[in-house]
């Protein structure tokens, strides 16, 4: 059985039942459904191929070109849905909800699968995705100096029950000069979108969601403007902890990491630290002075945080003293403070 649906229905699809994107391989890297999985009716170049031919020769040509290109392949289309729905039940897309999807979808019908089809395919979705930022949400900001734990606070937060999107996890960017650690790849503006808003779309509205206070860039993603005019509005915690316990975190965390990537990521911000504290600072990391290093570069980084903080409602701004950088404390402290002053 086929049944079509809207993005509303699809997006409220059981989490057991997997989608399906039958886009090209580049079309899924590009951006997709969080946790779709990849079944191309067609390559990269075969897409290019049908594309040229619809355009030159018109539809009914199309068609027999992607019957032709795809005839020895749907056994393994169907192994492959098999493979990700032992069930029989998936949702299945295009780009348009046109004809790939409604091909494998027939398919998969004929060989005994429950398919659900997405209206409108992956465009729906993408439209659905961006409409998500601009609803009102229930933010609560996390903010403090750079060292001052933030995001594993934010995990103790989660795992004491409360409702947190870690943005720089789905960034894969730690939000600074030197936010890949050396590893990190991060996903392309889309996917971080659609990854998102699939987290604001599980949350509970009416309450708190914890983000973590970032400026609107996150390495080379942007947050979107809807959600980052209610982040600048909300409610922040600032965290204040003593600038030799921030040290210590960060040494700890930055330390280890390779000194050539350390100096490169150090050269990039030498106009805002200025050529002394760039000086000094990649002199300490040659010197494996790291606890100096960290001092130098944090002079630009508070400074800048300082002046970020400035631009919010000074009503929006509630300083919690910590002692040091134990996070689970922390966290305890931050939960304490909420439950005491009764923050809406």
């Amino acid at each position: 059985m086929i049944r079509n649906l809207s993005i509303e229905n699809f997006i409220k699809l059981d989490a057991s039942i997997p989608v399906a994107d039958v886009r090209t391989p580049a079309e899924f890297a590009q951006g997709h459904i969080t946790g779709a999985h990849n079944i191309p009716l067609f390559s990269n170049d075969e897409r290019v191929q049908v594309g040229t031919t619809y355009k030159q020769q018109g539809r009914e040509p199309a068609i027999l070109l992607g019957f032709d290109l795809t005839g020895s392949k749907w056994s393994g289309f169907i192994k492959q849905a098999l493979e990700i729905a032992p069930d029989k039940k998936i949702g299945v897309h295009c780009w348009r909800g046109g004809m790939r999807s409604g091909a494998m979808a027939w398919a998969l019908n004929l060989y005994g699968f429950d398919v659900y089809l997405l209206e409108g395919g992956y465009k729906k979705y993408r439209r659905w995705v961006l409409d998500s930022f601009d609803l009102p949400y229930n933010l609560m900001i996390l903010g403090g100096m750079t060292g001052s734990g933030k995001t594993l606070i934010l995990h103790e937060l989660a795992k004491a029950g409360e409702q947190v999107i870690d943005l720089e996890d789905l960034a894969q960017h730690q939000g600074s000069s030197y936010g890949t650690m050396d590893k990190l790849v991060q996903p392309t503006q889309e996917q971080f979108e659609n990854d998102l808003a699939a987290q604001l779309y599980l949350a509970n509205k009416e309450r708190h969601i914890w983000l973590e206070d970032e400026s609107i860039t996150i390495g080379k993603r942007f947050i979107p403007k809807g959600l980052w005019a209610q982040m600048r509005d909300a409610q922040v915690l600032n965290i204040k902890l003593p600038l030799e316990s921030r040290v210590d975190f960060l040494v700890d965390e930055y330390g280890k990491l390779d000194k050539e990537f350390l100096i490169e990521c150090t050269q990039r911000i030498w106009k805002r630290l200025g050529p002394e504290q760039t000086k000094n600072a990649i002199l300490a990391i040659e010197e494996d002075r790291m606890a100096d290093f960290i001092r130098a570069v944090l002079i630009y980084y508070d400074k800048t945080y300082r002046t970020g903080l400035s631009k919010r409602e000074p009503g929006n701004v509630q300083e919690v003293d910590c002692a040091n950088n134990d996070v689970v404390k922390n966290a305890s402290i931050i939960l304490d403070y909420i439950q005491k002053t009764s923050i809406v």
